[in-house]
Parts: C-alpha cells; structure tokens; sequence
C-alpha cells in the first residue's frame, strides 16, 4: 500500500503539488493523468525520493518513506521511463541484470532471472541477452527497460510515460504486456501518462491531476460516469464519453440469446471492440464465441443503450 498523505512540492515558493492525499491499494494500477505541468511526474518522483517532498508524508506499508535511505528505497521500487533509459554500453542482460547485481545476487539468480523476464516478454534469451540496445527495435528497447524495472521483483513499479515514445500497433501490446505482469505478479504499479485512453484502460483507479492539485481519485467507470470538477469531464471529453464506457465491460458480460451472422468475436473483447467492428462490418449483430464454441451474440442497439448512460 502507497498512502499519500498532504504531501506538497514547491519551488522558489511556487507549488508544483498542491496538498495531495490518495491511497493506492496494493496490487493495483493507478494511473495519473493530467495535461503537462500538472504535477504528475513530479508527484511520482517524490514515491522513490528522486524529489524530495517540500511537506507531508509519503508511507510505504505504513512506513515512512524518509526513514529509509534513498538508495536503498530505490532498489525496492522498479522505475520505468519513457524511452526506456537503456544503458547504451550494456548487453540486455547486464541491463536487466542491474539491480540484483547491486543487492548481491548470485551469479546463477541472477542469469536465471534474466532468462525468465525475457522469456515472459517473449524475447528468447539464445537471441537477445547478448544484444545491445541500438540492436533492438524501439518496443524491444521498451520491454527490456520494464524487464529490468521487475528484475530485483519489487512490490511497486514507477512508469513515468513509458509507452509515450511507441508507435500505436506496439504500445498496445506493450500495454497488453503489462496487464499481464501486474497480473502474474501483483505488482504495486503507478504509472503516469497524459492518454486517458490508456489511463482507463490499465488503471484500476484513475488520479486525475490540473495544477499540482488532485481533482478526482477514483475507478475508471466512476471518474467517466461522474467526473468530478468540468476540467475532469474535458479531459474525459463529451463525445468520445459513450465509447470509453463501452471500454469498460467485455463482451462476456453482455451476452444476448440468439444468432447472427458473420465471423464471431471473442468474449474477451471489449465492448468498444464490438461496436467498432459492427460499424465497419455493417451488421446489426455478431455472434460471441468462448474456447472455440458459440455462447451468445452482441448487437449494435444493445450497445448504444449501453453507451448511453453510465453502468
């Protein structure tokens, strides 16, 4: 658990955070978003004590943050960056294998390590652990750098825009990928970014942030249904609110009886998947499948209900 309890940053008298107080549960996702400037980053940096606080309190599992010296606190908390932050001069192993190396590792933990993590972000270690950065494409470059984020397996994990500098078709797998570490893992994870789209999408709770003041914490569902202050409800933005709610639910969990005609769509979709996909397809409905049978069906005026009006 993450308690943030009034904590201030200002500089030459000037706040930068203003007062912000939010818990975030462990093993969750919270996402910061905010426009630049907002104080999201620099809210995030103060958690590992890169930015030390101008006042409040910071409590990790109910300890205080500044009775634990910054470097040791650092190797707890995986740290992930835009750009991934690859030591340019280092194989990918000696990358990933930076932090057990400082914490003293065995040589064999730590290679094995390594092997793990680049086989669960589908890199095959035969392949990549002796390859350098600038060998590797930009979303390699990015799993590696969140690889070696999770190498010392830390209960929390920093990302300050990490997938900002990807392309759309990459990002979303990185995006993929990370729902699926947090998952195996139960990994802490605050991840900041300026994209509601993916705040909704990975965050379990949203902070929405606008001049360094916290203006709503809550579940995605809840900050689209019932955004708190008119700066929310922009950034949210009036027409696209209808498919952000569709985001929100799969499709399994809006099942209709009957059949229909077409490819099938998986129940792991998203309901905004299927909505998008009726409108190109030009059906009125399509039929649902789970493990390779047919369960059900989804139609295009069930899901304009849905839309419609916050579930």
């Amino acid at each position: 658990m993450i308690e943030i309890d009034s904590i201030v940053k200002t500089y030459e008298g000037v706040p930068v955070v203003d007062a912000v107080s939010m818990t975030i549960q462990p093993h969750t996702i919270c996402a910061v978003v905010g426009t630049s400037g907002s104080g999201k980053t620099t809210l995030l940096r103060m958690i590992n004590r890169l930015v030390t606080p101008t006042s409040g309190t910071i409590r990790i599992d109910g300890e205080d943050i500044r009775g634990i010296r910054p470097y040791e606190l650092r190797r707890r908390i995986g740290y992930a960056i835009q750009g991934h932050g690859l030591f340019p001069h280092w194989t990918v192993a000696q990358n990933i294998g930076a932090v057990p190396r400082l914490l003293k590792w065995s040589k064999a933990d730590i290679s094995a390590r390594i092997n793990e993590l680049l086989e669960l972000f589908q890199l095959d270690p035969s392949q990549y652990r002796d390859r350098f950065p600038s060998e590797l494409s930009g979303g390699q470059q990015q799993r590696v750098g969140v690889a070696r984020a999770l190498a010392a397996r830390p209960n929390i994990l920093l990302m300050d825009e990490p997938f900002g500098a990807l392309d759309p078709v990459i990002r979303a797998k990185a995006q993929e990928d990370l729902v699926a570490i947090q998952q195996r893992f139960g990994t802490t994870v605050v991840l900041v970014t300026h994209d509601m789209e993916e705040a909704i999408y990975l965050g379990h709770n949203i902070a929405v942030m606008d001049a360094g003041k916290l203006l709503q914490f809550a579940p995605p569902k809840q900050v689209i249904g019932r955004p708190a202050t008119p700066f929310v409800q922009e950034l949210i933005g009036t027409s696209e609110r209808p498919f952000r709610l569709l985001s929100l639910s799969k499709i399994a969990d809006h099942l209709e009886d009957g059949d229909a005609d077409g490819d099938p769509l998986p129940a792991t979709a998203t309901l905004r998947d299927a909505y998008s996909e009726l409108l190109w397809s030009g059906r009125s409905a399509a039929p649902v499948e789970k493990d390779g049978r047919l369960v059900g069906r989804v139609s295009l005026d069930a899901l304009a209900r849905l839309a419609a009006r916050p579930q």
